[in-house]
């Protein structure tokens, strides 16, 4: 069957998904179709590549008139408000474009766009998205000295629970944002194993892990808890959720 040949942009942050791949952190396949099911995996589940336009239309926020999309940049231009019920980020948008994913590898570009002197400021990438209340995500922060700050989350219908390696009660693992500058985030998941690795500027080793098989997918987004910033060149590739 003949496929139209993804654009150049596509393959070339595909590319950049290629060391997670060779490292084997996620069960994910690749085609060449972009936001597209396509060929049957390991386990009769279809692939595909998720990306997500910085148009309106792409996106599902939680309030839209937060949010402008620039046709580069997808950005969360205000801070959030508190939800009504679990403690859980206040503002994110996922991404409505394409399936939703089991295992996959995300890359993006993401930039907080609070000024460094607020020391909580944070971005966060949202995956296994099914409800306002059950997902993953992980926190990117300048701060680590305290339990909400610079981890990977679970929201199960009650307040986020820490679920990362790298929190010993008192530190996390080293601030992963500290300043206002782009940063590229890899973010790699196995559903079959609950495997969570994020890493951030083409680091090899993760700066957070986590090990958790509570859901088995769901949407991927960006946000942030309780700050603002932006994302660009959101591609994620994996395995279609059933």
């Amino acid at each position: 069957m003949n496929r139209t040949p993804a654009p150049a942009s596509v393959r070339r942050r595909t590319a950049l998904l290629a060391p997670a791949v060779a490292l084997g952190l996620a069960g994910a396949g690749a085609t060449t179709s972009p936001a597209v099911a396509s060929a049957p995996a390991a386990g009769g589940r279809s692939t595909a590549v998720v990306v997500p336009r910085a148009r309106a239309a792409d996106w599902s926020p939680v309030t839209p008139a937060k949010w402008a999309f620039t046709g580069r940049d997808v950005v969360l231009v205000e801070r959030g408000d508190p939800p009504v019920g679990p403690r859980r980020p206040f503002e994110y948008a996922t991404v409505a474009r394409g399936p939703a994913l089991a295992s996959f590898h995300l890359t993006a570009e993401v930039r907080i766009d609070e000024p460094v002197a607020r020391t909580d400021r944070d971005v966060v990438l949202v995956w296994n998205h099914t409800s306002p209340t059950r997902f993953h995500y992980a926190h990117l922060s300048q701060d680590n000295t305290i339990y909400p700050h610079n981890g990977i989350f679970r929201v199960d219908d009650a307040d986020r629970v820490r679920i990362d390696d790298q929190w010993d009660g008192t530190v996390g693992a080293p601030p992963a944002i500290d300043d206002t500058d782009w940063h590229r985030v890899l973010l790699s998941v196995d559903v079959r194993s609950g495997r969570i690795a994020v890493r951030l500027d083409g680091a090899r080793e993760p700066l957070l892990t986590a090990t958790d098989r509570t859901f088995t997918g769901g949407r991927v987004g960006f946000g942030s808890f309780d700050n603002h910033g932006r994302v660009r060149g959101l591609l994620a590739l994996g395995t279609v959720a059933a």
